[in-house]
């Protein structure tokens, strides 16, 4: 019998910083996180927002335990202005999360 293994939740987060000097890629990290959902249907977005505190954007995703993160965020990057985009290591047991931000 073939068993999958669970989907990860993954946190995608947008610096404040990077919204303010691009702000269209909001709308274009959800159109691209949409489209993506069409070519890989177990992959889902969960929930979107704002922090109004920090003033960034968070996506929280569904992935399937075989997807590489690595690989969609080299994508996302094809399709907006130069970033950065790297893991944030967390001590509390959170969910992955990977930081779009301005190149330095």
């Amino acid at each position: 019998m073939d068993e999958q293994k669970p989907a990860e939740i993954v946190e995608l987060r947008v610096s404040s910083r990077y919204v303010t000097e691009h702000p269209w890629v909001v709308q274009a990290i959800g159109g691209f996180l949409s489209a993506y959902f069409m070519e890989q249907p177990e992959f889902r977005v969960q929930r979107h927002r704002e922090e109004p505190e920090s003033g960034a954007y968070l996506w929280i995703c569904e992935v399937p335990a075989t997807m590489k993160v690595q690989r969609l965020l080299k994508r996302l990057q094809e399709d907006i202005p130069p970033c950065q985009a790297q893991q944030i290591s967390s001590d509390l047991p959170t969910p992955p999360c990977y930081l779009i931000d301005c190149q330095e």
